[in-house]
């Protein structure tokens, strides 16, 4: 299926500056895509222009004037740009999908900037051929949240997509209601997915299913070629092995600090381990392991506390895929078993950084000890569900003004034992935590853990109050929760509300697959 491209306005060259494009994944071949034209958007506007990106990839700052608005919105075409849409497949909730693809994100090209070849995906820019029904559209209020936390995450120093600008339009989009559109420009090395992998292995295509294997490996993990040397010089082994670590690490930051996906789909697992595809996600308030924040999943299939298992399971459909070219079961098998060590290991280090307790220990008996402490303070919270991020904020806090302190009731720690009712039961593990770290250690490991606990996230009632604003046309909440979250860490004084706990109305907010 084809669809043919609109007449755009193509802006002359002069007015556009040139981006060094390449265009490596067109060389692939037309099983792997369908080139076409984004679809014009009316009366175009910047709601949210990320100049820190830019300026990061070295990029002028003309890809920001008014020319190449109409470029971001689909209404015209830069130099060198060649779009298209990719076809995958998948599993969806669990249940094969089949043919799926680019629906609404459509790729304008790589083009070359300081950290290597990046594409650039427009995201709600129209119907593809792979838009299954769709109209191809984003709306305003999915596309800022896609935006704001793309950009919390990085922030977060969690591999993920950037996002480059917002455009937003007065055009409707139906929903569940008439909503207005918006297209938000996207950035990543490679929006390669599982899903590819699993549509052309589906289809019994060999050839297209290495060529796939070896344009990945080339391009964007070429330390496959080395890691093949652990698995009996079998490359395709090592791309596995190479993703499920690269998995494993990205899932065991996201447990980290309370960030729940909402659609763990294998066309939304990225090759490169980059969160990706922002829907219903959902920074949690009230720590839950049960915590459903995608309203449409009513079996709870993607709950907070079960992400790191649909991880391996992903890992093993893609698996299934590779099968054919890396040709040994067993084999296979046991890379797949790396995942079951590493994502421990992983996330036993992050949530040991929260605790501040961070540097190589001298046994494992002293590790499990202290992941001991983590699953006992993980357990108080969920009793009451404390929020999550405020709780490891105000400790590390306490951490840092109570090195002096005489008992865990003086001054600073108030702080944190305000946050549970069961005081006893928190001061008994206050105890045996302050135990652990030494008293002598407390000012440098606070120090440590204000630069691992963050103060600001993208909470869901944040990102709502950016939302109707926007609405309304007044786009600077998002600039302003931008310069919070791209420096999560930071005290940012005088934006202390940002910080503290949701108001009771976020708790009726449903976020849903509907964007």
């Amino acid at each position: 299926m084809s669809i043919a491209p609109p007449d755009l306005p193509i802006t002359a060259a002069h007015h556009l500056p040139v981006l060094n494009w390449t265009h490596r994944l067109s060389q692939l071949g037309s099983r792997f895509f369908t080139p076409l034209h984004p679809t014009p958007l009316a009366a175009p506007a910047w709601a949210a222009r990320n100049e820190d990106l830019r300026h990061q990839l070295g990029w002028p700052a003309a890809v920001f004037d008014e020319a190449h608005l109409q470029a971001f919105a689909g209404n015209a075409l830069m130099q060198g740009s060649k779009p298209l849409a990719t076809v995958y497949s998948g599993h969806q909730f669990g249940q094969w999908a089949g043919q799926l693809g680019d629906g609404r994100a459509i790729c304008l090209g790589e083009a070359m900037s300081s950290q290597g070849p990046q594409e650039i995906q427009l995201k709600g820019a129209g119907r593809t051929p792979y838009s299954r029904g769709g109209d191809g559209r984003a709306v305003l209020r999915s596309s800022i949240r896609e935006y704001l936390c793309s950009e919390a995450m990085h922030g977060l120093g969690i591999a993920t997509t950037r996002a480059l600008c917002l455009v937003a339009s007065p055009e409707p989009v139906r929903r569940e209601t008439i909503e207005s559109a918006a297209v938000v420009a996207r950035v990543a090395p490679s929006f390669l997915r599982f899903g590819h992998f699993e549509h052309f292995s589906a289809q019994g295509d060999l050839d297209s299913l290495r060529s796939l294997a070896d344009h990945v490996i080339r391009h964007h993990l070429p330390e496959c070629q080395v890691r093949a040397a652990l698995w009996q010089g079998n490359v395709y082994a090592a791309l596995l092995d190479v993703v499920q670590e690269r998995t494993a690490l990205m899932l065991a930051q996201w447990q980290a600090v309370g960030f729940c996906h909402g659609v763990m789909n294998t066309d939304n697992m990225s090759l490169l381990g980059l969160t990706i595809d922002y829907g219903p996600f959902q920074f949690m308030d009230g720590f839950d392991p049960s915590h459903i924040c995608n309203h449409s999943d009513h079996q709870g299939r993607y709950a907070y506390g079960r992400q790191p298992n649909v991880a391996y399971w992903n890992l093993y459909c893609l698996a299934q895929a590779l099968a054919p070219l890396i040709d040994d079961q067993e084999l296979t098998l046991q890379v797949l078993e790396g995942y079951k060590t590493l994502f421990p290991r992983y996330l036993g280090d992050a949530m040991r950084a929260k605790l501040g307790l961070v540097g190589d220990l001298a046994c494992e008996s002293e590790r499990e000890a202290d992941w001991t402490l983590v699953e006992d303070v993980m357990q108080l919270m969920a009793a009451e569900k404390v929020n999550f991020t405020l709780f490891w904020r105000q400790l590390s806090q306490a951490v840092l003004l109570q090195s002096n302190a005489t008992t865990l009731t003086d001054g600073g720690w108030r702080t944190v034992t305000d946050l549970v009712l069961d005081r006893p039961r928190l001061l008994n593990w206050l105890t045996r935590y302050t135990t652990r770290a030494g008293v002598a250690n407390l000012s440098a490991m606070g120090q440590q853990m204000l630069r691992t606990n963050p103060k600001f996230v993208l909470r869901n009632h944040l990102a709502e109050i950016a939302i109707r604003q926007a609405k309304l046309g007044d786009f600077s909440e998002i600039e302003t929760l931008h310069n919070l979250l791209k420096s999560p860490f930071d005290e940012h004084p005088g934006f202390e509300a940002y910080a503290d706990l949701p108001p009771d109305w976020a708790g009726q907010l449903e976020i849903s697959c509907s964007s």
